[in-house]
């Protein structure tokens, strides 16, 4: 649990719950998955005793469920959005020790690359005057965006002025810059798929290698499709809280301003989800192209594997016929019992092989034509 009072002047972070609203900011109350489940009743009275609010228990299960997609969702009280985030793996921690990492789950085959697909929620509560935000245990996310507001907010004071513009303005702002780092994780993975791809194609189009990563690469493209649903759902999800803020601007206690730049950023972050989605279809349908283009070089290098065999047959088998029929036993044969039969023969093959490899060069059946 780490719980920070946001102001304009700096950064304070505390590890107890408040016991009454700061005079000035907001508070930011970030939680892994199972301390909040273990402090759930705590937390409840604290908003009650904060602002009044209590936490609708479909909500709970919401922010508890570590398979729930991203989706948005509101009362008269609060919003809550969630949203996936990319993660090496899912972590979960005993009851008795909710901070501590129990185990961690067996990685998945295939390349690297592919193992980084792997998401895990992170539920935002967005209240009058407080954030709470539900992370999986050892959250990177969080633990990254907590360093860089506290040095960003505590600089010296050279550049305080400077710094003040970069701490959040509200509950919704920093929930908004937490998504957006959280996108900027899509975004980094898109060169990472696409140097794999590029590689894996280059090695299905290469006529002097065979392909052997066949299971690896539908990993990859069940992979590409999962990672389209998920930002699918991300882009609704964001969509919908833009259209929420569209409904209540009209009775936000919001000045028109901050309104402004709240829906400013958060066209920002659905232009960043719309980004990847656009990429991923793309890198979906560069994959299936690529394994098209393969078996239709692999059926042309057969073609002309069995247009050589033919011409091969062809050439052969009039001399196959002449064998033949001089090794038919007939006493009274014309030539069989010639000294020059054997010389005439030969002459007469070599120059129906010679002529039958002119007309198929010629006809182009020969060669890389």
């Amino acid at each position: 649990m780490r719980i920070f009072n946001i102001t304009q002047n700096g950064v304070q972070e505390s590890d107890q719950l408040p016991q009454d609203m700061p005079s000035e900011g907001f508070l930011w109350m970030a939680f892994a998955r199972r301390e909040f489940e273990v402090m759930q009743q705590t937390v409840q009275t604290t908003l009650e005793r904060l602002c009044q609010v209590q936490i609708v228990d479909l909500h709970i299960t919401d922010m508890l469920n570590n398979q729930l997609p991203s989706h948005f969702d509101f009362s008269s009280d609060y919003d809550l959005l969630i949203f996936r985030r990319l993660a090496s793996g899912q972590f979960e921690t005993d009851l008795s020790e909710p901070g501590a990492v129990l185990h961690t789950p067996s990685q998945r085959g295939g390349p690297p690359v592919l193992r980084k697909i792997d998401t895990s929620p992170v539920a935002f509560l967005v209240l009058s005057g407080i954030l709470i935000t539900v992370h999986p245990t050892d959250c990177s996310v969080r633990d990254s965006f907590a360093a860089r507001l506290l040095s960003t907010a505590n600089t010296s004071n050279s550049g305080a002025n400077a710094a003040v513009k970069r701490v959040p303005q509200s509950p919704s702002d920093l929930m908004l810059r937490i998504v957006s780092q959280m996108v900027d994780g899509y975004l980094n993975l898109r060169r990472e798929l696409t140097k794999q791809l590029d590689h894996w194609q280059s090695e299905l189009l290469n006529p002097r290698t065979r392909f052997k990563n066949w299971n690896a690469l539908l990993d990859a493209r069940l992979s590409l499709h999962i990672l389209d649903e998920i930002s699918e759902d991300q882009r609704s999800a964001v969509q919908d809280w833009i259209d929420s803020l569209e409904t209540v601007s009209k009775e936000s206690e919001s000045t028109p301003k901050e309104l402004e730049l709240l829906k400013l950023r958060s066209r920002d972050v659905l232009e960043h989800i719309e980004r990847v989605v656009h990429h991923v279809r793309r890198l979906e349908q560069s994959a299936e192209t690529a394994v098209q283009m393969h078996f239709n070089a692999q059926s042309n290098r057969t073609n002309e594997i069995m247009r050589t065999l033919t011409v091969l047959t062809a050439i052969f088998l009039p001399l196959n016929l002449i064998t033949g029929f001089f090794g038919m036993n007939f006493e009274n044969f014309p030539y069989i019992h010639t000294e020059n039969g054997i010389f005439w023969t030969i002459f007469i093959m070599v120059s129906i092989s010679l002529f039958s490899v002119i007309f198929f060069w010629r006809k182009k059946y020969l060669g890389d034509h």
